[in-house]
């Protein structure tokens, strides 16, 4: 990695340590949206806020280019137990922050306000969606945002999100797609009667006894390169009023598939009608977000990739693994969308802590990500 300027590195802990002071839990920014449009003065704040949740999109057009947009969120999961510090008052130690929110993801948001702060000049327009609602049903947040600059005509081309990537150390792994999630409630309807005369019951334990093994476990694709195959994973199952002497007259299985862009929520439903033909029962599949991969050869993955190398050293492997995040949405527009942001392994854990080189390190990826594609269009 290269060695970081000590100036920059100081500019980068200042407002690091600063926007970890803000108590901002979903859905209560706390301030931060305020504070954070102060610090990039050059650029046009607009505050889209539904119901609880803060939104800001600040934007720079510096000429006919492409816009290219940093977006991320503000607010933190809630603290918990087992701090050895105040979650909110960030401790240094050897280099070290710890915070609640110092890997996700105030660390992302940090490095690239610093580095449009940099920023003089770009061939086309630079742009910041920020969200309060990310960590929560996110119903209200990224969406919202999306929406607003639909209306307006001002949906970025491309777009990084900052959240954390990195798996073992900085710069290893950029995400440049998220899988899909379904979640899915199966109930089977039995009649309920004496334990000691099944003839005369419907038992749903018993129905499902050879139908759990098909359902279990099961991959709906052999997954590609990008993806892994489409699972079923098993929740939630629920039956009986927890007495030996009755046969209960109901069951409820609870599931989810974290689908690749080979399995869709109708194949889903088609297979499990396959797997209970003969039996009562209702389905609901709900999808909360969908698959998405960008294209490995667009200008915006090229440009992180040779600036990850050209700061870490390393080259990075391109994942879709993991949960999901507001990056979908952007998906969803048909932004060409990737994500990279530091080490992910304390997010949501008490004493959640992020190298503050590693963010200085962040904010000069960005730096040259910017500048390598003003040297391209």
């Amino acid at each position: 990695m290269v060695t970081c300027n000590e100036t920059s590195l100081a500019k980068t802990t200042e407002l690091f340590l600063e926007l970890l002071r803000f108590p901002s839990v979903t859905p209560k920014d706390a301030g931060t949206l305020d504070f954070l449009a102060h610090k990039l003065p050059h650029f046009t704040p607009v505050r889209i806020d539904v119901a609880e949740t803060t939104n800001l999109f600040l934007c720079r057009r510096f000429g006919e280019g492409p816009h290219l947009c940093f977006a991320g969120h503000v607010d933190v999961v809630p603290s918990g137990q087992g701090w050895h510090t105040d979650p909110f008052e960030p401790v240094v130690k050897e280099g070290i922050v710890y915070a609640r929110g110092a890997q996700d993801m105030k660390s992302g948001v940090c490095a690239f306000v610093r580095a449009l702060q940099e920023i003089e000049h770009f061939e086309g327009t630079l742009s910041v969606m920020l969200t309060s609602d990310e960590e929560g049903d996110a119903t209200h947040g990224t969406i919202e945002i999306l929406r607003y600059l639909e209306k307006v005509n001002m949906l970025p081309d491309m777009a990084i999100v900052a959240e954390p990537t990195c798996e073992a150390r900085f710069g290893d792994a950029i995400k440049i797609g998220r899988r899909g999630s379904i979640n899915g409630v199966l109930e089977v309807f039995g009649v309920q009667g004496h334990a000691a005369y099944p003839e005369k019951a419907t038992n749903p334990l018993h129905l499902m006894a050879s139908r759990l093994e098909k359902l279990a476990g099961h991959c709906f694709d052999q997954g590609d390169a990008h993806f892994a195959p489409s699972l079923l994973v098993l929740t939630d199952l629920r039956s009986g009023m927890e007495v030996t002497n009755v046969s209960p007259g109901h069951l409820k299985l609870m599931f989810n598939v974290r689908n690749s862009t080979k399995t869709s929520k109708e194949a889903i439903e088609a297979y499990i009608t396959s797997v209970m033909e003969g039996v009562k029962f209702t389905l609901t599949l709900s999808q909360s977000a969908y698959p998405f991969v960008a294209n490995a050869k667009a200008s915006i993955v090229r440009a992180l990739d040779e600036a990850i190398a050209s700061v870490c050293g390393v080259r990075p492997k391109y994942s879709t693994a993991g949960g999901t995040s507001d990056a979908r949405f952007l998906a969803q527009f048909g932004i060409e969308t990737i994500e990279f942001g530091v080490v992910n392994d304390t997010i949501h854990a008490p004493n959640e802590c992020t190298p503050l080189r590693d963010v200085e390190a962040l904010k000069e990826v960005f730096v040259r990500v910017i500048q390598t594609l003003k040297e391209t269009v």
